[in-house]
């Protein structure tokens, strides 16, 4: 029963490991290849929006 508990998170840790880097890779390429030459256009804006605000938050000692 054991070994049926210990191959049953193994698997399940390599199906979960496996999706999250196959989203990440392939945003990347999606990105890469078909991001064309808007593809950080939102980030820009928003950092453009930002730009010259306070900061908040106390001092930190």
């Amino acid at each position: 029963m054991i070994g049926y508990i210990v191959d049953f998170t193994v698997v399940a840790g390599l199906i979960i490991g496996i999706t999250a880097f196959n989203g990440v890779l392939l945003n990347t390429l999606g990105e890469t290849f078909f991001g064309g030459r808007r593809r950080t256009e939102i980030a820009d804006h928003s950092t453009d929006i930002q730009a010259g605000w306070n900061q908040v938050g106390g001092s930190k000692k």
